[in-house]
Order: C-alpha cells, then sequence, then structure tokens
C-alpha cells in the first residue's frame, strides 16, 4: 500500500468518526483507534495519540457548529470539574484496582444505558420546576427544537455531578474517553433535551483530551503522517453530522447513540474477560 493511499483511507476514516462523533457526543475517538490497531496494526499509543488529536478536532469543529443552538457551556463548565477531578482520582488508583474487572462492569452499565436511553422518551415528559442548584448556577437554557426555540429545565444537578465524577474516574482507570456517561448524566439524569446533552458532551470531551494529548505528545506518540489525513477528514464529517443533527429526529440520534454504546460495551467486557486490559 503506498502513502497515498494510506492517507485516503485514513481521510475517510477521520470523516466517518467526524461524522458519527458529531451525532453521538462521543468524539469519534472510539472508530479510529479499533481501526487503527485492528487493520493496519498501528502501534496502540500511536492510535491513541491519533485518538486524542481527533477528539479535540471533533470537539472544536462541532461545538463552534452547536454553540448557538445547542450547547450549554454553564453546564459543560461545572461537570468538566468533576470529570477532571475523577480521572485523577482514577490515575492515582490505576495501580490498586484490576482494571480487566472495571472495564467488565462498565461494559454492563453501558449496556443497561443503551436500552435506557432508546426506550427514554423526552417529549412526553412535561417541563419540570429546576432543582435549586440549577437555579443558583443559572444553568437552564433554550434549544432549538422542530418548533422553534424552547426552554428547558435543569434536574438533579448533584447526582449528576457524582456520575460525571465516576466517569472521571473510569477514564483515568481504563484510559478511556468518557463521552457517553456524560451523555447519559446530561440526558436521562438531569433531563435535558437530548440534542443538548450530546452536543455538550461533545464542547466537554476536548478539554479532557486536550490534557491527555499533552501527556502523550511529551511522549512522541503524536504521528503527523497519522493525525493530518484524519483531521482533514473529521472536518467535513464534523460539517456533515451538524447538519444532519439539526434535522434528525431525537428517536433516530437515540437510537444510533444505543447501537453505538452497545458495541462499546460487548468490545469492553470482551477485553476485560480476556485480561486484555
Amino acid at each position: 500500500m503506498t502513502a497515498l493511499i494510506f492517507a485516503c483511507i485514513l481521510f475517510v476514516v477521520g470523516y466517518l468518526a467526524g461524522l458519527l462523533g458529531a451525532l453521538t457526543g462521543l468524539g469519534g475517538g472510539f472508530i479510529i483507534t479499533p481501526v487503527l490497531v485492528l487493520l493496519f496494526k498501528v502501534d496502540i499509543h500511536y492510535a491513541m495519540g491519533a485518538s486524542l488529536i481527533a477528539v479535540i478536532v471533533t470537539s472544536t469543529s462541532g461545538s463552534a457548529a452547536y454553540l448557538k443552538d445547542f450547547v450549554n457551556l454553564r453546564i459543560g463548565m461545572f461537570l468538566e470539574t468533576a470529570a477532571v477531578t475523577g480521572a485523577l482520582i482514577g490515575a492515582l488508583l490505576v495501580a490498586k484496582i484490576p482494571t480487566h474487572l472495571i472495564a467488565i462492569i462498565f461494559g454492563v452499565v453501558l449496556l443497561v444505558s443503551a436500552y435506557l436511553t432508546v426506550r427514554h422518551k423526552e417529549d412526553l415528559e412535561p417541563i419540570p420546576t429546576s432543582h435549586p442548584w440549577a437555579i443558583e448556577l443559572q444553568l437552564d437554557g433554550n434549544y432549538l427544537s422542530g418548533q422553534g426555540i424552547k426552554p428547558y429545565r435543569v434536574q438533579h444537578v448533584p447526582l449528576a455531578w457524582s456520575v460525571m465524577g465516576c466517569a472521571g474516574v473510569l477514564s483515568g482507570l481504563l484510559g478511556i474517553g468518557s463521552g457517553v456517561l456524560k451523555v447519559m448524566a446530561m440526558d436521562q439524569i438531569m433531563h435535558l433535551p437530548y440534542k443538548v446533552s450530546t452536543t455538550t458532551s461533545n464542547f466537554m470531551i476536548g478539554m479532557t483530551a486536550a490534557v491527555s494529548a499533552g501527556i502523550y505528545f511529551a511522549h512522541g506518540y503524536i504521528n503527523p503522517s497519522l493525525s493530518f489525513p484524519i483531521i482533514l477528514g473529521i472536518i467535513p464529517g464534523v460539517m456533515t453530522g451538524s447538519k444532519i443533527l439539526v434535522k434528525a429526529s431525537t428517536r433516530f440520534l437515540r437510537i444510533l447513540f444505543s447501537c453505538v454504546i452497545a458495541i462499546l460495551a460487548c468490545q469492553m467486557i470482551y477485553k476485560g474477560v480476556v485480561g486484555e486490559l
């Protein structure tokens, strides 16, 4: 395989990663790392380095596209404090807790999450009164729906913050992104509109990935020949995904998200059982 053909393949992979990352709020790294490692036999460290760069680009491009109509910056910054704290705790515990056991538990949680996400019907829910913390922190907002601009109220803020901390711990223990639990915390616990949950998650994961990317860069694991074609593909992929998300039904997005995290769950359980983590 020539370098040009390889770069073209990486461009296509980047496009698909940007497209699905923008639609699901997971960043797209869940596509890039397996493709590079399993299909092209790239060293896992360089694959994860390229994946982190991809997540940052997806987050930046997606946030710019969604900022006006969907992203809740206050919620994103507030929850990110818990995620970062949890990631630090997870990094400290990584040598003391068997990661394969955590991976199996996490995989089971993802399967349950996929089921809860796909059966959730937010359109039938009345808009409740906001949680006192949400009122104090001014977390309520508005989003663009098919019926125009609609307000939403924020629920169970302390519980969501705690779940976000757990997401950070898992991220530190397993070396994975926590976009799945971020979307879940906002969708299932805070009862945000689904498009607000996914786009705000997309905004948040870029900050987390940027910290990890700095460490990978310091160790020489950021390879421009891998990252650059992927970045070129991600940008149009995110732009396509942002256009689809605005017009797509919430039901379609929930089904897509559930399918993706179900696949991730099976992969995580498998790796935990065979001891690859």
